[in-house]
């Protein structure tokens, strides 16, 4: 990825998270947190990254209202970051996190059936 592309990602996820934080007050959105951005070379497109606490229902109903949004979400990225194009958002779930949890549970239930003690971890 060259620099440019990492530079709009990095403005994209501050302003998004900014969005989100202050003037998106949809209640279907939980506990958003955007991780990621993705901008593709020709900077027309970016994959928004978003790690949502709750249940699996709860995550969905969230992307689908950040999809629901993104036309507006868009617009004001234009506004706020001035571009020849403002880059087509698609919003992803990022399950690292949960990942990183049940692997802590796994290693956790491991170390408490005594296969691995602290020691040797």
């Amino acid at each position: 990825m060259s620099f440019r592309p990492e530079r709009l990602a990095e403005a994209i996820k501050k302003e998004v998270s900014d969005m989100l934080r202050e003037e998106i007050k949809d209640p279907r959105i939980g506990f958003v947190s955007i991780t990621a951005v993705k901008v593709s070379k020709d900077l027309r497109y970016a994959e928004i990254y978003a790690s949502i606490l709750g249940e699996p229902a709860d995550q969905k109903a969230s992307i689908k209202a950040l999809t629901g949004a993104q036309g507006f979400i868009r617009c004001e990225l234009g506004r706020r970051i001035r571009l020849r194009y403002t880059p087509e958002l698609t919003f992803k779930l990022d399950q690292s996190i949960g990942r990183g949890a049940q692997l802590i549970k796994l290693i956790e239930e491991v170390q408490d059936k005594g296969g691995i003690s602290d020691e040797q971890s």
